[in-house]
Protein backbone atom coordinates (compact mmCIF):
# COMPACT_ATOMS: atom_id res chain seq x y z
CA UNK A 1 0.00 0.00 0.00
CA UNK A 2 1.29 3.19 -0.88
CA UNK A 3 1.33 5.73 2.28
CA UNK A 4 1.16 9.01 1.07
CA UNK A 5 0.84 11.36 4.27
CA UNK A 6 3.49 10.75 7.33
CA UNK A 7 5.06 12.47 9.89
CA UNK A 8 9.04 12.12 9.89
CA UNK A 9 9.78 11.02 12.16
CA UNK A 10 7.37 8.42 12.30
CA UNK A 11 5.52 9.03 15.64
CA UNK A 12 6.66 12.48 16.21
CA UNK A 13 4.31 14.77 17.85
CA UNK A 14 2.22 17.40 16.52
CA UNK A 15 3.92 20.96 16.22
CA UNK A 16 2.33 23.29 19.11
CA UNK A 17 -0.85 25.48 18.43
CA UNK A 18 -0.25 28.93 16.35
CA UNK A 19 0.39 32.12 18.38
CA UNK A 20 -2.94 34.02 20.05
CA UNK A 21 -3.84 36.79 17.61
CA UNK A 22 -2.81 35.19 14.09
CA UNK A 23 -3.76 31.86 12.31
CA UNK A 24 -1.54 28.97 11.78
CA UNK A 25 1.49 29.54 9.72
CA UNK A 26 2.61 26.89 7.31
CA UNK A 27 5.61 26.41 5.35
CA UNK A 28 5.44 24.52 1.96
CA UNK A 29 8.18 23.37 0.11
CA UNK A 30 9.33 20.69 -2.19
CA UNK A 31 11.79 19.70 -5.20
CA UNK A 32 10.96 21.31 -8.57
CA UNK A 33 8.50 19.22 -10.22
CA UNK A 34 6.89 17.91 -6.54
CA UNK A 35 3.69 19.32 -7.57
CA UNK A 36 4.11 21.87 -4.70
CA UNK A 37 2.12 24.80 -6.50
CA UNK A 38 -1.00 22.00 -6.81
CA UNK A 39 -0.76 21.54 -3.35
CA UNK A 40 -0.94 25.37 -2.70
CA UNK A 41 -3.68 25.53 -4.66
CA UNK A 42 -5.38 22.82 -2.63
CA UNK A 43 -4.56 24.72 0.39
CA UNK A 44 -6.14 28.02 -0.47
CA UNK A 45 -9.84 26.29 -1.73
CA UNK A 46 -9.88 25.26 2.00
CA UNK A 47 -9.28 28.54 3.38
CA UNK A 48 -5.63 29.55 3.76
CA UNK A 49 -4.12 32.58 2.50
CA UNK A 50 -1.30 32.09 0.79
CA UNK A 51 2.23 33.83 0.25
CA UNK A 52 4.27 32.76 -2.72
CA UNK A 53 7.90 33.57 -2.40
CA UNK A 54 8.50 33.23 -6.00
CA UNK A 55 5.98 35.38 -7.06
CA UNK A 56 7.60 37.71 -4.57
CA UNK A 57 10.38 37.31 -5.90
CA UNK A 58 9.43 37.66 -9.55
CA UNK A 59 7.77 41.03 -8.22
CA UNK A 60 10.75 42.28 -7.00
CA UNK A 61 12.75 41.83 -10.03
CA UNK A 62 10.04 42.94 -12.51
CA UNK A 63 10.26 46.34 -14.62
CA UNK A 64 10.51 48.87 -11.54
CA UNK A 65 11.24 46.21 -9.12
CA UNK A 66 12.43 47.15 -5.38
CA UNK A 67 15.53 44.96 -6.13
CA UNK A 68 16.99 45.84 -9.60
CA UNK A 69 18.95 49.00 -8.55
CA UNK A 70 21.11 46.75 -6.22
CA UNK A 71 20.85 44.20 -8.88
CA UNK A 72 22.11 46.70 -11.27
CA UNK A 73 24.46 47.78 -8.86
CA UNK A 74 26.29 44.52 -7.94
CA UNK A 75 26.38 42.60 -11.22
CA UNK A 76 26.20 45.59 -13.75
CA UNK A 77 23.31 47.00 -16.68
CA UNK A 78 23.73 43.48 -18.33
CA UNK A 79 21.65 41.81 -16.02
CA UNK A 80 19.07 43.64 -16.45
CA UNK A 81 17.27 43.10 -20.02
CA UNK A 82 15.56 45.22 -22.65
CA UNK A 83 12.40 45.23 -21.40
CA UNK A 84 13.34 46.87 -17.58
CA UNK A 85 12.99 43.27 -15.35
CA UNK A 86 16.39 41.69 -14.26
CA UNK A 87 17.46 39.16 -17.36
CA UNK A 88 16.54 35.88 -15.90
CA UNK A 89 18.24 33.76 -18.53
CA UNK A 90 21.55 35.78 -17.83
CA UNK A 91 21.42 35.37 -14.02
CA UNK A 92 20.22 31.46 -14.24
CA UNK A 93 23.20 30.76 -16.55
CA UNK A 94 26.38 32.60 -14.15
CA UNK A 95 24.47 31.43 -11.04
CA UNK A 96 24.42 27.90 -11.99
CA UNK A 97 28.19 28.06 -13.10
CA UNK A 98 29.08 30.25 -9.66
CA UNK A 99 27.86 29.51 -6.42
CA UNK A 100 28.85 32.86 -5.32
CA UNK A 101 26.89 34.75 -8.09
CA UNK A 102 23.63 32.80 -6.71
CA UNK A 103 24.85 33.96 -3.18
CA UNK A 104 25.49 37.43 -3.90
CA UNK A 105 22.17 37.61 -5.72
CA UNK A 106 20.34 36.04 -2.70
CA UNK A 107 21.82 38.63 -0.31
CA UNK A 108 19.82 40.99 -2.39
CA UNK A 109 16.54 39.04 -2.76
CA UNK A 110 16.26 37.38 0.75
CA UNK A 111 15.29 40.22 2.87
CA UNK A 112 13.41 42.02 0.24
CA UNK A 113 11.56 38.63 -0.02
CA UNK A 114 11.20 38.32 4.16
CA UNK A 115 10.06 41.53 4.75
CA UNK A 116 6.73 41.76 1.90
CA UNK A 117 6.32 37.77 2.84
CA UNK A 118 5.98 39.40 6.57
CA UNK A 119 3.63 42.05 5.63
CA UNK A 120 1.33 39.71 3.33
CA UNK A 121 0.76 37.44 6.77
CA UNK A 122 -0.31 40.30 8.66
CA UNK A 123 -2.91 41.48 6.36
CA UNK A 124 -4.41 38.02 6.46
CA UNK A 125 -4.79 38.27 10.59
CA UNK A 126 -6.54 35.05 11.55
CA UNK A 127 -7.20 33.13 8.61
CA UNK A 128 -4.30 30.53 8.10
CA UNK A 129 -1.07 31.48 5.98
CA UNK A 130 0.92 29.55 3.51
CA UNK A 131 4.25 30.34 2.94
CA UNK A 132 5.10 28.82 -0.41
CA UNK A 133 8.68 28.39 -0.32
CA UNK A 134 11.00 26.46 -2.59
CA UNK A 135 13.92 27.04 -0.35
CA UNK A 136 12.50 26.31 2.86
CA UNK A 137 15.71 24.11 3.92
CA UNK A 138 18.24 25.98 2.07
CA UNK A 139 17.66 29.36 3.70
CA UNK A 140 17.71 28.04 7.05
CA UNK A 141 15.60 30.71 9.13
CA UNK A 142 12.06 29.61 7.59
CA UNK A 143 11.69 27.07 10.02
CA UNK A 144 11.84 29.01 12.92
CA UNK A 145 9.01 31.24 11.57
CA UNK A 146 6.05 28.95 10.53
CA UNK A 147 4.20 26.50 13.10
CA UNK A 148 4.03 23.29 10.91
CA UNK A 149 6.13 22.33 7.80
CA UNK A 150 4.43 20.22 4.85
CA UNK A 151 6.50 18.78 1.90
CA UNK A 152 5.33 17.40 -1.21
CA UNK A 153 8.21 14.95 -2.24
CA UNK A 154 8.35 12.53 -5.37
CA UNK A 155 11.34 10.85 -6.85
CA UNK A 156 14.10 12.42 -9.02
CA UNK A 157 12.74 10.06 -11.62
CA UNK A 158 9.17 11.91 -11.64
CA UNK A 159 10.48 15.13 -11.24
CA UNK A 160 12.97 15.19 -14.13
CA UNK A 161 9.80 13.60 -16.60
CA UNK A 162 7.24 16.28 -15.12
CA UNK A 163 9.75 19.18 -15.78
CA UNK A 164 10.86 18.13 -18.86
CA UNK A 165 6.95 17.93 -20.62
CA UNK A 166 5.89 21.22 -18.55
CA UNK A 167 9.10 23.10 -19.35
CA UNK A 168 10.60 21.99 -22.47
CA UNK A 169 14.05 21.28 -20.50
CA UNK A 170 16.50 19.23 -21.36
CA UNK A 171 16.76 16.29 -18.74
CA UNK A 172 20.85 17.63 -17.96
CA UNK A 173 19.31 21.04 -17.25
CA UNK A 174 16.39 19.82 -14.69
CA UNK A 175 18.78 17.53 -13.10
CA UNK A 176 21.10 20.54 -12.58
CA UNK A 177 18.23 22.48 -10.86
CA UNK A 178 17.79 19.24 -8.52
CA UNK A 179 20.88 19.16 -7.96
CA UNK A 180 21.28 22.52 -6.64
CA UNK A 181 18.28 22.13 -4.32
CA UNK A 182 18.04 20.76 -1.23
CA UNK A 183 17.58 16.30 -0.55
CA UNK A 184 14.49 14.60 -0.30
CA UNK A 185 16.04 13.40 2.83
CA UNK A 186 16.84 16.91 4.21
CA UNK A 187 13.39 18.53 3.14
CA UNK A 188 11.73 15.16 5.27
CA UNK A 189 14.05 16.17 8.39
CA UNK A 190 12.16 19.24 8.48
CA UNK A 191 8.48 18.39 7.92
CA UNK A 192 5.70 17.78 10.10
CA UNK A 193 3.99 15.87 7.53
CA UNK A 194 4.95 14.42 3.72
CA UNK A 195 2.76 14.33 0.89
CA UNK A 196 4.21 11.69 -1.45
CA UNK A 197 3.34 12.50 -4.97
CA UNK A 198 4.44 9.84 -7.05
CA UNK A 199 1.40 8.04 -9.17
CA UNK A 200 -1.34 10.22 -7.66
CA UNK A 201 -4.44 11.35 -9.55
CA UNK A 202 -5.21 14.95 -9.16
CA UNK A 203 -8.07 13.93 -6.90
CA UNK A 204 -6.03 11.86 -4.88
CA UNK A 205 -3.79 14.39 -3.97
CA UNK A 206 -6.72 16.65 -3.30
CA UNK A 207 -7.53 14.13 -1.07
CA UNK A 208 -3.93 14.13 0.95
CA UNK A 209 -3.78 17.66 1.24
CA UNK A 210 -7.60 17.43 2.88
CA UNK A 211 -6.22 15.19 5.28
CA UNK A 212 -3.34 17.06 6.14
CA UNK A 213 -5.45 20.57 6.41
CA UNK A 214 -8.44 18.32 8.70
CA UNK A 215 -5.51 16.96 10.98
CA UNK A 216 -3.53 20.11 11.57
CA UNK A 217 -6.90 22.37 12.02
CA UNK A 218 -8.31 20.18 14.24
CA UNK A 219 -5.39 20.17 16.65
CA UNK A 220 -4.50 23.78 15.99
Amino acid sequence: MNESLSSPPAEAPAAGPAPAGRGLHIGLTGGIGSGKSTVAQRLVERGAVLVDTDAIARALTAPGGAALPEIAREFGPQAIGAEGAMDRDWMRARAFGDPGVKGRLESILHPLIGATARAQAAAAGRATVVFDVPLLVESGHWRARVDRVLVVDCSEVTQVRRVMARNGWPEEAVRRVIAQQATREQRRAVADAVILNDGLTLEDLRREVDRVWDRWHVAA
